[in-house]
């Protein structure tokens, strides 16, 4: 049963990730500690080609440093004429060290010039480390890329994700709590009770 004391390690240094995933958790009565509680930890490696893998990888890297339930999450984008690219790669796919999220959406805007197959999917994957198991689950949204930047929210890819939701709009017009109701973060997250019950 989960109660308002339910605290978990989130295997993340995304300050923007760790805001999303606090405010998604938060009337679930579930808190989460950031990896910037725990500075002698590195960064957990993500070295799989599933966002499975990825996820379980963080989550038990964490886990086995501090002994405290632990959940982490492998996200991106999965666009359909790229067959599923970004995928696991998205926040390296453009290989940039300085201006990420700008040099990313460039290079997928690059990709995609002239197209008009623009049919893509947000996809999150979250694993919970205990003690005693291991489990994991899947949200996504479906959507397509715009053909310009659009709006001033979000991160990453937001700007040119059209979610099916709110037709017309980029996930970076939407509220946070527009966003938080629709996104694959969200649609993961959410079944962090369950996962902590069963």
């Amino acid at each position: 049963m989960t109660t308002a004391t339910t605290t978990l390690v989130l295997a993340s240094n995304n300050a923007h990730k760790v805001e999303e995933v606090q405010a998604i958790l938060a009337p679930l009565g579930i808190t989460v500690r950031p990896l910037a509680d725990f500075p002698e930890i590195p960064e957990p490696p993500e070295t799989g080609d599933t966002f499975e893998h990825n996820a379980l990888q963080k989550a038990r890297f964490v886990f086995e440093r501090t002994g405290l339930p632990t959940v982490a999450d492998d996200s991106g984008l999965a666009v359909d004429a790229l067959d599923g690219a970004p995928g696991v790669y998205s926040k390296r796919f453009s290989g940039a060290t300085e201006n990420l999220h700008e040099a990313n959406n460039a290079l997928l805007l690059e990709k995609l010039a002239g197209r008009t197959d623009r049919g893509a999917r947000f996809v999150c994957v979250i694993a919970l480390v205990t003690k005693d198991d291991e489990s994991l689950a899947r949200g996504e949204v479906l959507g397509s890329i715009a053909e310009s930047l659009r709006g001033e929210g979000g991160f990453g890819y937001d700007p040119l994700f059209l979610p099916v939701d709110h037709p017309g709009r980029a996930m970076a017009e939407l509220t946070a709590d527009q966003k938080n109701a629709i996104s694959h973060r969200g649609r993961a997250f959410r079944q962090l009770p369950g996962m902590l019950a069963g």
